[in-house]
């Protein structure tokens, strides 16, 4: 039997195909194109943190940010389908792709909320959600975003240990190839409002900033 919450080899994952499953369009909340690569000025990051439906709604209606998408990324399968990212066998994760104006909203503003939403200590799993695709990730698109995603990571793993929490697992690297995921799940809690919802944190928050 396959372990869900077993990271597959690039040799076992499944083949995948040429091109992508999803057929997209606009963004059902502020009506973006999900396909834009970002503006000048602007930013893009790939954050990780359980099913990317709830994680999703986290971040769209954040000043600054000007879109959002969900995909999967962090594997080895070219443009998989949902339900092969299901069986543990792509090797990705369910990610939310946010483009960010930095003058706006900074990377770090951001990264709190992905750490205080969600439970990064849980390794392959969130909740009740299990396998590699809801564990946490981070992939970054330069080297400032790596470091700080780096150092964002070591300040909230010292507001863990001082509550008695576990070691963070998140996987921070740069990011590789991002697959969009079927148009269905894209915004899916603005079209499905009373739909499922796993996110849930440790409880464990950044101080509030200064005024």
């Amino acid at each position: 039997m396959f372990d869900k919450q077993t990271m597959i080899s690039k040799e076992d994952a499944l083949s995948g195909r040429e091109h992508s499953v999803a057929k997209l369009g606009q963004h059902f909340v502020n009506q973006s194109d999900l396909t834009a690569e970002p503006e000048q000025g602007c930013q893009q990051i790939l954050l990780g943190l359980g099913c990317f439906w709830g994680a999703e709604r986290l971040f769209w209606n954040t000043k600054g940010v000007i879109s959002t998408s969900v995909g999967y990324a962090g594997g080895f399968t070219p443009n998989p389908t949902y339900e092969e990212v299901c069986t543990g066998k792509t090797g990705h994760t369910e990610v939310v792709k946010v483009i960010y104006d930095p003058t706006q909203v900074s990377l770090d503003t951001l990264l709190h909320t992905f750490w205080e939403k969600h439970d990064p200590t849980q390794g392959m799993r969130q909740g009740n959600d299990t396998g590699t695709q809801y564990r946490s990730a981070i992939y970054t698109y330069s080297s400032e975003q790596l470091a700080i995603a780096q150092a964002s990571k070591n300040r909230y793993q010292q507001l863990l240990n001082q509550d008695g929490k576990s070691n963070i697992s998140t996987e921070i690297a740069p990011a590789k190839a991002y697959y969009f995921a079927e148009l269905y799940h894209q915004q899916y809690l603005a079209k499905n409002p009373d739909g499922y919802c796993g996110i849930g944190g440790t409880g464990v928050c950044f101080p509030a900033d200064k005024k």
